[in-house]
């Protein structure tokens, strides 16, 4: 059985305490702002943390807030007793991992939409930088060459942007490359419905051969390791140009820069890599540093003030909504149950078999407890349930419920 929350009175009120929170890798302050006005004592550092970092700074934390440097594994997560939830201010959480973070009962919170537009106009830039060559126009520039030639320059108009990965992002791109002349096709392992005039190729080889820009939009899932090495490079239309900003682990950074000094491909824009400095100022190694036509960001296609500004008080106030009331809506490792604040919750995380709710009201009855609300969901083998009641619940209500051979974890919100 899990950490029960905070001990309370036996008139069910929780006793004094100042919560704690702890805000890693330079997390906008808009977070920090949502959990202090929430009564949070918030601990913030610039960057992220070892294991061993991590094992002496959680003891007390209930609220954990990462980006994507920072590795929560089960060593980390079995010696954090206290911690109720965790947010990631990011898109990504396969630096979680989310079968230990289920198995106790934690749900992890990430920013799926906040940072699509930044991203986007990233993207966006970089095909017009990169189609008219402006890297090399600044670096021969900044030397003191004048170069005032059309050569190897291109309009984006009228040519074809390959969209792999055709998500929240993959779709948002697709709009404004449409809404500035660009004909795009896509091409997603899920089903889904084309934008505007998009067009969905059947397999990734039809794309690779039609289009002029490939844009990689893909997730962290171990399958898509490697997706990008020679064999493609080596389908992709001669003097097209290819832009990653999804996951660094996707493209094969040697073969990448084969096709490049080979001639093949006419350039890049790369955001992720396979390997990243851990912190700001530490050196960065790529056999792609020094390529003509090639431009390297590190990691900063969300990092505008704009949308860290609002994951900031996107994933805090899911945090803060899950520890006040139960609510685990959008969770990405529990079934996600959307509740309405109420000043007596209970929440019960359960194995998906018949017959639980049966016994969970059998307890609340028993106790004299009237529901005024109930909701339910269910995903694989786990269920998840909050219930608001018109009375404080006892801790030794939540006991018995928890010593349900079907409880997987009881927690009293609040």
């Amino acid at each position: 059985m899990l950490e029960s929350p905070a001990p309370r009175s036996p008139e069910g009120a929780t006793m004094t305490h100042k919560p704690r929170a702890l805000l890693l890798e330079g997390i906008h302050p808009s977070a920090v702002e949502v959990l202090e006005q929430d009564g949070y004592q918030v601990d913030t550092r610039p960057v992220a943390l070892s294991e061993a970092e991590l094992a002496e700074a959680l003891p007390g934390v209930e609220l954990l807030g990462i980006r994507s440097n920072t590795t929560i594994g089960e060593r980390t997560l079995s010696r954090s007793p206290d911690l109720k939830a965790l947010g990631c201010f990011c898109i990504g959480t396969n630096q979680v991992d989310l079968e230990t973070a289920t198995a106790r009962a934690l749900p992890v919170f990430n920013a799926p939409y906040s940072n699509s537009r930044s991203v986007v106009e990233l993207v966006i830039g970089e095909i017009i930088a990169l189609s008219r060559r402006l890297t090399d126009k600044n670096r021969l520039l900044h030397a003191g060459i004048w170069d005032k030639s059309a050569r190897g320059s291109h309009e984006v108009r009228g040519r074809t942007l390959g969209i792999v990965g055709y998500g929240n992002i993959g779709t948002q791109l697709a709009n404004l490359a449409e809404a500035i002349g660009m004909r795009v096709v896509f091409h997603d392992i899920a089903d889904r419905p084309a934008h505007g005039n998009a067009q969905r190729m059947r397999d990734l080889p039809t794309l690779l051969a039609r289009a002029d820009v490939v844009s990689l939009h893909v997730d962290g899932r171990p399958g898509n390791a490697g997706l990008f090495g020679r064999a493609e490079f080596a389908r992709m239309k001669p003097g097209s140009l290819l832009v990653n900003a999804s996951r660094g682990m996707v493209v094969d950074d040697a073969a990448l820069r084969e096709s490049i000094a080979g001639g093949h491909l006419a350039g890049a824009a790369l955001d992720v890599f396979p390997v990243e400095p851990k912190a700001q100022g530490d050196p960065f190694e790529s056999g792609l540093r020094g390529l003509d036509n090639v431009i390297l960001t590190p990691h900063v296609a969300a990092s505008t003030q704009e949308a860290q500004e609002e994951i900031g008080w996107f994933v805090a106030g899911k945090l803060l909504r899950y520890v006040r009331d139960g609510s685990t809506g959008l969770a990405v490792n529990l079934p996600n149950v959307q509740t309405a604040p109420s000043a007596n919750v209970l929440t019960l995380l359960h194995r998906n078999v018949p017959g639980v709710m049966v016994d969970l009201n059998q307890v609340l009855q028993d106790a004299g407890l009237n529901i005024t609300a109930q909701s339910l969901a269910t995903a694989g083998d786990l269920g998840y349930v909050v219930t608001a009641v018109d009375r404080p619940v006892r801790e030794s209500v939540r006991q018995a419920i928890a010593a349900l051979p079907t409880t997987v974890d009881c927690r009293l919100p609040g």
